[in-house]
Protein backbone atom coordinates (compact mmCIF):
# COMPACT_ATOMS: atom_id res chain seq x y z
CA UNK A 1 0.00 0.00 0.00
CA UNK A 2 2.80 2.78 0.69
CA UNK A 3 4.71 2.12 -2.32
CA UNK A 4 1.01 2.60 -4.58
CA UNK A 5 1.20 6.24 -2.91
CA UNK A 6 4.40 6.92 -3.65
CA UNK A 7 3.40 5.68 -7.00
CA UNK A 8 0.13 7.58 -7.40
CA UNK A 9 1.87 11.17 -8.83
CA UNK A 10 2.98 8.63 -11.55
CA UNK A 11 -0.94 7.23 -11.86
CA UNK A 12 -2.07 10.62 -12.12
CA UNK A 13 -0.35 11.68 -15.19
CA UNK A 14 -0.91 8.38 -17.07
CA UNK A 15 -4.64 8.77 -16.62
CA UNK A 16 -4.14 12.09 -17.75
CA UNK A 17 -2.41 11.21 -20.82
CA UNK A 18 -4.78 8.80 -21.30
CA UNK A 19 -7.87 10.72 -21.04
CA UNK A 20 -6.78 12.97 -23.52
CA UNK A 21 -6.07 10.53 -26.22
CA UNK A 22 -9.59 8.80 -25.25
CA UNK A 23 -11.43 12.56 -25.41
CA UNK A 24 -8.86 15.07 -26.39
CA UNK A 25 -10.67 17.65 -29.42
CA UNK A 26 -8.47 18.05 -32.37
CA UNK A 27 -8.01 21.82 -32.59
CA UNK A 28 -6.05 23.96 -34.83
CA UNK A 29 -3.09 26.10 -32.56
CA UNK A 30 -3.55 29.35 -31.88
CA UNK A 31 -0.28 30.21 -32.37
CA UNK A 32 1.98 30.65 -36.38
CA UNK A 33 3.64 27.64 -37.68
CA UNK A 34 2.11 25.54 -34.80
CA UNK A 35 1.12 21.79 -35.34
CA UNK A 36 -2.73 20.47 -34.70
CA UNK A 37 -3.38 19.94 -30.88
CA UNK A 38 -5.54 17.23 -29.18
CA UNK A 39 -6.95 18.25 -25.99
CA UNK A 40 -9.26 19.07 -22.78
CA UNK A 41 -10.38 21.92 -21.06
CA UNK A 42 -9.17 20.81 -17.43
CA UNK A 43 -6.62 18.44 -15.86
CA UNK A 44 -5.68 18.21 -11.87
CA UNK A 45 -2.94 16.38 -10.02
CA UNK A 46 -2.19 16.61 -6.42
CA UNK A 47 1.19 15.85 -5.06
CA UNK A 48 2.05 14.76 -1.61
CA UNK A 49 5.63 15.77 -1.23
CA UNK A 50 5.74 13.47 1.80
CA UNK A 51 5.87 10.84 -0.62
CA UNK A 52 8.55 11.70 -2.92
CA UNK A 53 9.62 13.97 -5.33
CA UNK A 54 7.55 14.58 -8.39
CA UNK A 55 10.18 13.36 -10.98
CA UNK A 56 8.67 11.65 -13.95
CA UNK A 57 9.70 7.94 -13.78
CA UNK A 58 8.45 6.34 -17.10
CA UNK A 59 11.37 8.32 -19.20
CA UNK A 60 14.66 9.72 -17.93
CA UNK A 61 14.32 13.36 -16.82
CA UNK A 62 17.03 15.83 -15.54
CA UNK A 63 16.89 17.78 -12.89
CA UNK A 64 19.43 19.99 -13.32
CA UNK A 65 17.62 21.66 -16.46
CA UNK A 66 14.99 22.13 -13.58
CA UNK A 67 16.79 23.51 -11.16
CA UNK A 68 18.98 25.96 -13.61
CA UNK A 69 15.65 27.31 -14.77
CA UNK A 70 14.12 27.87 -11.47
CA UNK A 71 17.02 29.28 -9.79
CA UNK A 72 17.40 31.79 -13.19
CA UNK A 73 13.56 33.13 -12.61
CA UNK A 74 14.24 33.29 -9.02
CA UNK A 75 16.84 35.96 -9.82
CA UNK A 76 14.95 37.78 -11.53
CA UNK A 77 16.93 36.76 -14.87
CA UNK A 78 15.54 37.12 -18.25
CA UNK A 79 18.28 36.62 -20.84
CA UNK A 80 19.08 33.49 -21.65
CA UNK A 81 22.99 33.72 -21.20
CA UNK A 82 22.79 31.70 -17.21
CA UNK A 83 21.02 28.86 -19.32
CA UNK A 84 22.65 27.78 -22.59
CA UNK A 85 26.06 28.25 -20.84
CA UNK A 86 24.75 25.47 -18.07
CA UNK A 87 23.82 23.48 -21.68
CA UNK A 88 20.13 24.34 -20.46
CA UNK A 89 18.28 24.89 -24.17
CA UNK A 90 14.43 25.03 -23.74
CA UNK A 91 14.37 28.75 -24.09
CA UNK A 92 16.95 28.72 -27.08
CA UNK A 93 14.00 28.38 -29.92
CA UNK A 94 11.80 31.20 -28.27
CA UNK A 95 14.65 33.76 -27.41
CA UNK A 96 16.13 33.18 -31.33
CA UNK A 97 12.51 33.83 -32.66
CA UNK A 98 11.92 36.92 -30.40
CA UNK A 99 15.22 38.39 -31.98
CA UNK A 100 14.29 37.50 -35.50
CA UNK A 101 11.00 39.61 -34.49
CA UNK A 102 12.83 42.08 -33.28
CA UNK A 103 15.66 42.39 -35.87
CA UNK A 104 12.68 42.10 -38.78
CA UNK A 105 10.48 44.76 -37.23
CA UNK A 106 12.93 47.12 -35.99
CA UNK A 107 14.99 47.64 -40.17
CA UNK A 108 18.07 45.50 -39.29
CA UNK A 109 20.64 46.72 -41.27
CA UNK A 110 23.47 48.29 -38.81
CA UNK A 111 24.34 44.87 -37.22
CA UNK A 112 25.16 41.19 -37.96
CA UNK A 113 21.99 39.08 -38.81
CA UNK A 114 22.32 35.13 -37.33
CA UNK A 115 20.54 33.17 -39.79
CA UNK A 116 20.51 30.12 -37.81
CA UNK A 117 19.13 29.63 -34.38
CA UNK A 118 22.74 27.82 -34.09
CA UNK A 119 24.65 30.79 -35.40
CA UNK A 120 22.65 32.83 -32.60
CA UNK A 121 23.05 30.51 -29.73
CA UNK A 122 26.74 30.37 -30.23
CA UNK A 123 27.13 34.14 -29.78
CA UNK A 124 25.93 34.25 -26.90
CA UNK A 125 27.92 31.24 -25.83
CA UNK A 126 30.83 33.39 -27.01
CA UNK A 127 29.82 36.29 -25.48
CA UNK A 128 29.47 38.04 -28.77
CA UNK A 129 26.68 39.74 -27.50
CA UNK A 130 25.53 41.89 -30.29
CA UNK A 131 23.64 44.97 -28.38
CA UNK A 132 20.84 47.01 -30.12
CA UNK A 133 19.89 49.84 -28.97
CA UNK A 134 17.52 51.12 -31.05
CA UNK A 135 13.84 52.34 -31.39
CA UNK A 136 11.24 49.31 -32.33
CA UNK A 137 7.98 49.32 -32.77
CA UNK A 138 8.23 46.66 -29.62
CA UNK A 139 8.15 50.36 -27.95
CA UNK A 140 10.56 48.30 -25.11
CA UNK A 141 11.02 50.15 -22.04
CA UNK A 142 14.75 50.02 -21.98
CA UNK A 143 15.21 51.36 -25.35
CA UNK A 144 16.51 48.34 -27.06
CA UNK A 145 17.49 44.52 -27.36
CA UNK A 146 20.38 42.80 -26.04
CA UNK A 147 21.20 39.71 -27.38
CA UNK A 148 19.46 36.68 -25.70
CA UNK A 149 16.76 38.92 -24.09
CA UNK A 150 13.18 37.34 -23.88
CA UNK A 151 11.96 40.42 -22.23
CA UNK A 152 9.75 40.90 -19.51
CA UNK A 153 8.89 36.81 -18.96
CA UNK A 154 8.92 35.05 -15.72
CA UNK A 155 11.74 36.52 -13.89
CA UNK A 156 10.68 39.95 -14.67
CA UNK A 157 7.28 39.18 -13.52
CA UNK A 158 8.21 37.29 -10.26
CA UNK A 159 10.52 39.97 -8.81
CA UNK A 160 10.12 43.11 -10.92
CA UNK A 161 6.46 43.81 -12.12
CA UNK A 162 5.86 47.27 -12.09
CA UNK A 163 7.89 47.34 -9.05
CA UNK A 164 7.01 44.82 -7.34
CA UNK A 165 8.92 42.16 -5.61
CA UNK A 166 6.08 39.13 -5.05
CA UNK A 167 8.93 36.67 -4.79
CA UNK A 168 10.05 39.15 -1.49
CA UNK A 169 6.34 39.49 -0.63
CA UNK A 170 5.28 36.13 -0.56
CA UNK A 171 8.70 35.00 1.58
CA UNK A 172 8.10 37.67 4.39
CA UNK A 173 3.88 37.42 4.36
CA UNK A 174 4.86 33.14 5.14
CA UNK A 175 6.56 34.36 8.32
CA UNK A 176 4.88 37.22 9.34
CA UNK A 177 1.24 36.56 8.37
CA UNK A 178 1.26 32.80 7.50
CA UNK A 179 -3.13 32.45 7.49
CA UNK A 180 -3.18 34.90 5.06
CA UNK A 181 -5.00 34.04 1.81
CA UNK A 182 -2.27 36.94 -0.39
CA UNK A 183 0.62 34.50 -0.66
CA UNK A 184 0.24 35.10 -4.50
CA UNK A 185 2.94 35.01 -7.15
CA UNK A 186 0.77 35.95 -10.78
CA UNK A 187 2.68 36.46 -14.08
CA UNK A 188 -0.13 37.18 -16.09
CA UNK A 189 0.17 40.76 -16.90
CA UNK A 190 -1.24 41.76 -20.02
CA UNK A 191 -0.11 45.24 -19.40
CA UNK A 192 3.73 44.05 -20.72
CA UNK A 193 2.84 41.27 -23.15
CA UNK A 194 4.45 43.44 -25.74
CA UNK A 195 7.14 42.91 -24.49
CA UNK A 196 7.63 39.21 -23.73
CA UNK A 197 8.99 36.62 -25.99
CA UNK A 198 6.01 33.77 -24.69
CA UNK A 199 3.54 35.07 -22.05
CA UNK A 200 3.79 32.70 -18.87
CA UNK A 201 2.12 29.41 -19.65
CA UNK A 202 2.48 28.41 -15.61
CA UNK A 203 0.76 31.94 -14.91
CA UNK A 204 -0.55 31.69 -10.70
CA UNK A 205 1.24 29.98 -7.45
CA UNK A 206 -0.84 30.34 -4.57
CA UNK A 207 1.01 29.43 -1.34
CA UNK A 208 -1.26 28.09 1.73
CA UNK A 209 -0.40 27.29 5.17
CA UNK A 210 -1.98 24.01 7.31
CA UNK A 211 -1.25 24.17 10.65
CA UNK A 212 0.93 20.81 12.39
CA UNK A 213 -1.59 19.11 14.97
CA UNK A 214 0.38 19.33 18.41
CA UNK A 215 1.09 15.75 18.26
CA UNK A 216 2.55 16.13 14.76
CA UNK A 217 4.84 18.87 16.54
CA UNK A 218 5.95 16.37 19.23
CA UNK A 219 6.78 13.30 16.40
CA UNK A 220 8.33 15.94 14.44
CA UNK A 221 12.29 14.60 14.73
CA UNK A 222 15.10 17.79 15.08
CA UNK A 223 18.45 16.88 15.71
CA UNK A 224 20.33 19.27 18.31
CA UNK A 225 23.97 19.97 16.70
CA UNK A 226 26.76 18.52 18.67
CA UNK A 227 28.40 21.90 18.85
CA UNK A 228 25.78 23.69 20.46
CA UNK A 229 24.94 23.71 24.19
CA UNK A 230 22.09 24.94 25.75
CA UNK A 231 20.23 25.15 29.30
CA UNK A 232 16.62 24.35 29.52
CA UNK A 233 15.13 27.75 28.62
CA UNK A 234 17.47 27.90 25.43
CA UNK A 235 16.73 24.79 24.35
CA UNK A 236 13.25 25.09 24.39
CA UNK A 237 13.31 28.35 22.42
CA UNK A 238 15.58 26.85 20.24
CA UNK A 239 13.05 24.27 19.34
CA UNK A 240 10.41 26.53 19.06
CA UNK A 241 12.07 28.05 16.76
CA UNK A 242 13.27 25.16 14.03
CA UNK A 243 10.27 22.89 14.79
CA UNK A 244 7.61 23.62 12.00
CA UNK A 245 4.33 24.75 13.23
CA UNK A 246 2.99 24.77 9.29
CA UNK A 247 2.86 22.35 6.33
CA UNK A 248 2.70 24.33 3.01
CA UNK A 249 0.91 23.35 -0.16
CA UNK A 250 1.11 25.11 -3.29
CA UNK A 251 -1.84 25.66 -5.69
CA UNK A 252 -0.63 26.56 -9.33
CA UNK A 253 -2.74 27.34 -12.46
CA UNK A 254 -1.31 26.59 -16.02
CA UNK A 255 -3.22 27.66 -19.24
CA UNK A 256 -1.68 25.77 -21.93
CA UNK A 257 -0.21 22.47 -20.84
CA UNK A 258 2.08 20.43 -23.45
CA UNK A 259 1.19 17.44 -21.80
CA UNK A 260 3.83 15.13 -23.04
CA UNK A 261 7.13 17.48 -22.78
CA UNK A 262 6.12 20.75 -20.77
CA UNK A 263 3.77 19.07 -18.04
CA UNK A 264 6.82 17.14 -15.89
CA UNK A 265 8.60 19.70 -16.23
CA UNK A 266 6.09 21.85 -14.56
CA UNK A 267 5.24 19.74 -11.93
CA UNK A 268 8.74 19.32 -11.67
CA UNK A 269 9.49 22.59 -10.79
CA UNK A 270 6.39 23.88 -8.78
CA UNK A 271 7.62 20.17 -6.19
CA UNK A 272 10.75 22.26 -6.19
CA UNK A 273 9.99 25.38 -5.63
CA UNK A 274 7.57 24.45 -3.04
CA UNK A 275 10.16 22.94 -1.28
CA UNK A 276 12.85 25.98 -1.27
CA UNK A 277 9.86 27.93 0.33
CA UNK A 278 9.18 25.80 3.10
CA UNK A 279 12.69 25.36 4.06
CA UNK A 280 12.66 29.46 4.01
CA UNK A 281 10.06 29.53 6.40
CA UNK A 282 10.92 26.56 8.57
CA UNK A 283 7.58 24.51 7.29
CA UNK A 284 6.71 21.10 5.58
CA UNK A 285 6.26 20.86 1.96
CA UNK A 286 2.73 19.53 1.86
CA UNK A 287 0.54 19.28 -1.03
CA UNK A 288 1.43 20.67 -4.88
CA UNK A 289 -1.76 20.82 -6.79
CA UNK A 290 -1.25 21.29 -10.63
CA UNK A 291 -4.36 23.03 -12.33
CA UNK A 292 -4.24 22.35 -16.17
CA UNK A 293 -6.23 24.96 -18.10
CA UNK A 294 -5.77 23.76 -22.17
CA UNK A 295 -4.71 20.57 -21.22
CA UNK A 296 -3.64 19.32 -24.96
CA UNK A 297 -1.26 16.42 -26.74
CA UNK A 298 0.60 18.13 -29.98
CA UNK A 299 -0.72 15.35 -32.70
CA UNK A 300 2.90 14.79 -33.59
CA UNK A 301 3.53 13.28 -30.26
CA UNK A 302 0.70 11.15 -29.65
CA UNK A 303 2.25 7.83 -31.17
CA UNK A 304 5.31 8.47 -28.51
CA UNK A 305 2.71 9.20 -26.14
CA UNK A 306 1.13 5.59 -26.57
CA UNK A 307 4.72 3.79 -26.34
CA UNK A 308 5.15 5.55 -22.77
CA UNK A 309 1.81 5.24 -21.22
CA UNK A 310 2.38 1.09 -20.79
CA UNK A 311 5.24 1.65 -19.30
CA UNK A 312 5.49 0.86 -15.34
CA UNK A 313 6.33 3.82 -12.91
CA UNK A 314 8.67 3.61 -10.26
CA UNK A 315 8.77 4.92 -6.79
CA UNK A 316 9.86 8.56 -6.57
CA UNK A 317 13.02 9.74 -6.14
CA UNK A 318 13.53 12.67 -2.70
CA UNK A 319 15.25 15.74 -3.38
CA UNK A 320 17.38 17.00 -0.38
CA UNK A 321 18.61 21.06 -0.02
CA UNK A 322 21.98 20.65 1.46
CA UNK A 323 22.02 24.44 2.38
CA UNK A 324 20.04 26.21 5.09
CA UNK A 325 17.79 28.66 3.70
CA UNK A 326 16.02 31.35 5.96
CA UNK A 327 15.92 34.64 3.65
CA UNK A 328 15.36 35.63 0.30
CA UNK A 329 18.64 36.37 0.26
CA UNK A 330 19.19 32.87 1.22
CA UNK A 331 17.59 31.88 -2.02
CA UNK A 332 19.06 33.38 -4.24
CA UNK A 333 22.80 32.56 -3.50
CA UNK A 334 21.89 28.77 -4.05
CA UNK A 335 23.77 27.05 -6.70
CA UNK A 336 22.92 23.92 -8.51
CA UNK A 337 25.35 21.84 -5.98
CA UNK A 338 22.83 22.51 -2.84
CA UNK A 339 20.40 19.86 -4.42
CA UNK A 340 20.85 15.90 -4.16
CA UNK A 341 18.60 13.69 -6.07
CA UNK A 342 18.16 10.31 -4.31
CA UNK A 343 16.85 7.09 -5.40
CA UNK A 344 15.77 8.08 -9.05
CA UNK A 345 15.27 5.18 -11.20
CA UNK A 346 13.67 5.45 -14.45
CA UNK A 347 12.43 4.37 -18.04
CA UNK A 348 15.31 5.65 -20.67
CA UNK A 349 14.45 8.96 -22.32
CA UNK A 350 11.86 9.90 -24.59
CA UNK A 351 12.63 12.52 -27.82
CA UNK A 352 9.44 15.06 -28.03
CA UNK A 353 10.02 17.79 -30.22
CA UNK A 354 9.50 21.02 -28.88
CA UNK A 355 7.44 23.78 -30.56
CA UNK A 356 8.02 26.99 -30.56
CA UNK A 357 6.29 28.86 -33.48
CA UNK A 358 9.43 28.84 -35.43
CA UNK A 359 8.90 27.94 -39.18
CA UNK A 360 11.62 24.49 -40.31
CA UNK A 361 13.55 25.18 -43.78
CA UNK A 362 12.75 23.07 -46.46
Amino acid sequence: MHIISKCYYMKQYLDLLQNILDNGVEKESGRANMPNTIGISHGVIQMDLANGFPLLTTKKMHLKGIIHELLWILRGDTNIKYLVDNNVNIWNGDAYRWYLKFANESGYKKHKKFNTQDEFIEAIKSNNHDIIKEPSIFNLSNGGYTLGDLGKVYGQQWRNQHGVDQVKDVIEGLKNNPYSRYHIIDGWNKADFLEMALPPCHLLYQFIVRPLTQEEMINYHITLPGDISLDEEELKKYFEEHVPKFYLDLNMYQRSCDSALGVPYNLATMALLLEIFSKASNMIAGIATWIGGDTHIYVNHIETIKEQIKRTPYKLPNVKILKDIKTLEDILKLTISDFELHDYQSHEKINYELFVGLKKKL
